[in-house]
């Protein structure tokens, strides 16, 4: 590795095939160019990192090349080898956030006036232009209304909002994109590869998400970590440079919280910040944990089959509701925006953990309301809307009762079995989604609806038949087959029972004599979805 140049400047990409993760931008400006469809003013926008000013120097020199305009400038020429020394007396370029005057664009303005020394085209580059005072702006238009033949104007901004728009409808404007983790990891392979610098996969993808799109940034990170790795990259050095937080931590919290255990949490809290751990990283990687919980609740197919903390996932994913995972990951994004206006990042991160906790109803107080309800429930008159609960759920429970009148009786005992199976993860809920179709003493077989074929993997079933060959102690052949189901799983069984609780304990709680003053003296309302059963 040359000791002299950073890798960003020395992997900058040279011509438009060594772009990475804008081939979006690469297909228009090169269509473009072999059809000599020629704009006076381009713009270039985009965040930190992601290619708008390689962008902007490689279309110099496809402008320009001695071989005339073109795609692929060869790299060779003269023009091309003083584009990329940065010596090229025809590309002006301009850093607009040090010289935000109207002198110093006007000053710009006259030169373009003179034809070039000797290019074919007279480029300027005006990197963050948004930085422009708005008399500068209006300099500026005069030219881009009526541009010289021979002049070229390219644009490069993190903030296009603050651009005029009498300036942004004179450009042709490409928006280039963060650049997506995995694009990034291979792009360091590669490299490190070239530099014959040794790597493993794990730190790759570390140092990917830290990038958070920008390959500069990645780049950048990457001469860290061969530095502070002593010529390698590794996974543990890595780790330790970053700050990242092994996601053991960032489980056993969700955990704490699932067991609303507020003393563990902040001890874990401690834990991360002896081994100087980021609370911004951890509160990004808690909100990843909680979109996947929320697939894993909705879509479960969706989730990678290769994601290591899979199994965790998903014994994980009962703990929460639908609506606790949604709150959840507000509060995680919440905190994490927060965490520069906290006294500390400890505090912030702290204050993040006890808001999880605050909204999350307490159990102790859940159980005394509900106490407190079911001894006056006798007395007191149900309010309308708990009546019409009631009437819902029992009206499901007839027609659920109807159906499994029709079904399989050996089913009713699969599903007294399921809950007796020691099972967790993918496995359980393979057991929950089955119907019994036939159920004997030494042969089961169990249908899979369609819809859920995806648990159908052999780990899966070898979990499975393996719990009930343990739970009957002998030998069982297990049969596995996709097709039309009943309905009545043990998954269904379980959200019935959960109606019927949730429907007792939202009458229970609108029975209660201090809900009810509140409601009819304060006109206080009842936030129905607030409530959860006490298990």
């Amino acid at each position: 590795m040359s000791q002299t140049q950073v890798l960003a400047r020395k992997w900058r990409p040279r011509n438009f095939s060594e772009l990475t993760g804008q081939d979006h931008i690469v297909q228009a400006i090169t269509h473009s160019l072999e059809q000599n469809r020629l704009h006076h003013a381009y713009l270039f926008t985009g965040t930190r990192g992601v290619g708008k000013t390689t962008i902007a120097r490689i279309l110099a020199k496809a402008l320009n090349c001695e071989t005339g305009v073109t795609s692929t400038p060869c790299g060779t020429c003269p023009v091309c080898l003083a584009i990329d020394k940065g010596s090229f007396v025809d590309l002006v370029e301009l850093d607009a956030a040090s010289n935000t005057q109207v002198d110093n664009m006007r000053e710009l303005l006259e030169s373009a006036c003179y034809a070039p020394a000797s290019a074919r085209y007279k480029v300027y580059l005006i990197d963050e232009v948004h930085m422009l005072s708005r008399s500068a702006f209006n300099a500026m238009l005069k030219t881009l209304e009526e541009p010289p033949e021979h002049v070229k104007f390219i644009l490069a901004t993190t903030d296009p909002q603050k651009i005029p728009i009498t300036v942004l409808s004179r450009c042709l404007q490409f928006n280039l994109k963060q650049i997506p983790p995995a694009l990034i990891a291979a792009h360091l392979e590669k490299i490190l590869s070239q530099e014959q610098i040794a790597s493993d996969a794990a730190s790759l993808r570390l140092l990917a998400r830290a990038a958070q799109g920008s390959m500069r940034d990645a780049l950048s990170l990457l001469d860290q970590a061969i530095a502070y790795g002593h010529g390698v990259v590794k996974e543990a050095e890595v780790h330790a440079m970053l700050g990242v937080i092994e996601r053991e931590y960032l489980y056993d919290l969700l955990d704490a919280l699932a067991a609303k255990d507020g003393v563990r949490m902040l001890a874990i809290a401690d834990e991360m910040e002896a081994r100087s751990l980021s609370f911004d990283y951890a509160l990004q990687e808690i909100a990843t944990i909680f979109h996947r919980l929320a697939l894993a609740q909705i879509a479960p197919q969706a989730l990678d089959v290769t994601l290591p903390e899979r199994e965790r996932l998903f014994s994980l994913v009962k703990h929460f509701t639908a609506e606790d995972v949604q709150l959840l990951y507000q509060i995680a994004l919440h905190g994490r925006s927060d965490l520069n206006l906290a006294p500390d990042e400890y505090a912030g991160f702290t204050m993040t953990l006890m808001r999880m906790l605050a909204f999350i109803p307490d159990q102790m107080l859940s159980e005394e309301i509900s106490i407190t309800a079911r001894e006056d429930e006798k007395n007191a008159p149900v309010s309308m809307q708990a009546q019409a609960t009631h009437q819902t759920f029992a009206n499901n429970q007839t027609a659920q009762k109807k159906k499994t009148s029709i079904a399989n009786s050996t089913n009713d005992d699969w599903l007294a079995i399921v809950k007796q199976l020691k099972l967790s993860g993918m496995a359980k809920m393979l057991a929950q989604h089955c119907e019994a179709k036939l159920f004997s003493d030494d042969k089961i077989e169990l249908c899979v609806p369609e819809i859920h074929k995806y648990l159908l993997e052999n780990p899966y079933q070898d979990k499975l038949k393996a719990a009930l060959e343990n739970y009957f102690e002998k030998p069982i052949k297990v049969a596995f087959s996709i097709g039309s189901i009943t309905g009545m799983t043990s998954m269904v069984m379980q959200d019935l029972e959960k109606q019927a609780k949730q429907s007792e304990t939202i009458a229970a709680i609108e029975a209660d004599p201090f809900v009810r003053e509140l409601v009819e003296n304060f006109d206080a309302k009842l936030i129905v979805s607030s409530i959860k059963p006490v298990e």
